[in-house]
């Protein structure tokens, strides 16, 4: 069984940060979104995946995930040229799928118990497809199933009266009969190929359509917010590790981890807090719930609930819930209010005093 990722998408709601860094490339947890997808395809026992890209971020992933042989896998890259929704992302994969069975990924999603369980009854049904579903208190505002007698019977994309309150999750597993399906569709009212529309005429044609109702938490990371979240919950289930100093004058509280060549001086640690290779803090209170890249520098400053990527300085300042680029910089004389910060790579910001 193979694999297609989705990652073409501009990322238009993580901006500025994705101007310079695909969203799919964005860590958290000091990972790679797409490198926890690809770990999640490998426990399902796929390795072979193709992932869609734009002609604008190509570069990007394959500067970041070469072929693959690093992290297990074999990647092969699709290019959409022309974004015109998912399904026809999913037809620029035809070639790469061949006659093969497929699982299809959401490349801005993420799925606490992973695919195993989808891949499992996929194969076990002789379906032609099975759609992962998730309820939901707002279903107006995702595709929505409609479930009868243990198969799905209709699919709706954003209803004004939703037929039930299963919002669509972003994996599915399908037979290359949804390439069929998907040629004679055309595009909805957004001007898209929606890949509801093509499932619903696997339905149509009296395909066996099945759902899989997944427990756990699931996460579109498309937004700041659930990244933050995706971070937090990734964070509790680390282990304390500590493959640098940590010095005396510290005071930690919960799970820490902490990298090579990574020094933590006078600091209190509230975990969960996960820390790069060749950080610095000096002064300051980390945590809870904050993922620090490498080469970061955080001085006299207070971080909760935040990313920090890597190169990054933060000094003087208290932040939370903040998403802080590449090599940016974050300056304050005295800490005396907390601020909210979404920043972009190489950017520099001084807060004064009011």
């Amino acid at each position: 069984m193979k694999a297609v990722i989705l990652c073409a998408g501009e990322g238009t709601r993580m901006r500025p940060l994705t101007y310079s860094l695909p969203k799919h490339l964005i860590p958290i947890a000091n990972r790679p979104v797409i490198e926890h997808i690809l770990e999640t395809l490998k426990q399902a026992g796929i390795t072979d995946v193709g992932i869609v890209v734009g002609p604008n971020t190509q570069t990007s992933f394959q500067n970041a995930l070469k072929d693959g042989s690093s992290l297990a896998v074999r990647i092969t890259y699709i290019v959409q040229e022309n974004p015109r929704g998912l399904a026809h992302a999913v037809s620029c994969a035809q070639g790469f799928i061949g006659e093969d069975p497929f699982l299809l990924y959401l490349g801005d999603n993420l799925l606490e118990e992973g695919v195993r369980g989808l891949v499992e009854k996929f194969e076990r049904s002789g379906a032609d497809a099975v759609i992962t579903l998730y309820p939901v208190s707002e279903p107006s505002h995702f595709g929505v199933a409609q479930v009868e007698e243990g198969r799905i019977v209709k699919l709706v994309e954003k209803p004004a009266r939703p037929v039930s309150n299963l919002a669509i999750v972003g994996a599915y597993a399908f037979t290359p009969t949804i390439f069929a399906a998907i040629s004679r569709i055309r595009p909805s009212t957004r001007g898209e190929l929606e890949i509801t529309d093509a499932i619903q005429r696997l339905v149509d044609d009296g395909r066996l359509v099945l759902p899989y109702q997944i427990s756990g938490w699931w996460r579109d990371v498309g937004r700041p917010s659930e990244l933050l979240q995706a971070n937090a919950q990734l964070l509790e289930g680390i282990s304390t590790r500590v493959e640098g100093v940590i010095s005396r004058d510290c005071a930690v509280d919960g799970e820490v981890v902490l990298g090579k060549h990574s020094r933590i001086r006078n600091c209190t640690l509230i975990g969960p807090v996960m820390i790069g290779e060749g950080a610095s803090c000096l002064d300051s209170k980390l945590g809870p719930n904050v993922s620090i890249g490498d080469e970061v520098m955080v001085k006299g400053a207070t971080v909760s609930e935040s990313i920090i990527l890597t190169g990054a300085e933060v000094e003087g300042v208290a932040i939370s819930r903040s998403l802080i680029g590449r090599g940016t910089i974050v300056k304050k004389s005295r800490a005396k209010e907390v601020h909210s910060l979404l920043l972009g790579d190489h950017c520099r910001v001084e807060l004064g005093d009011d």
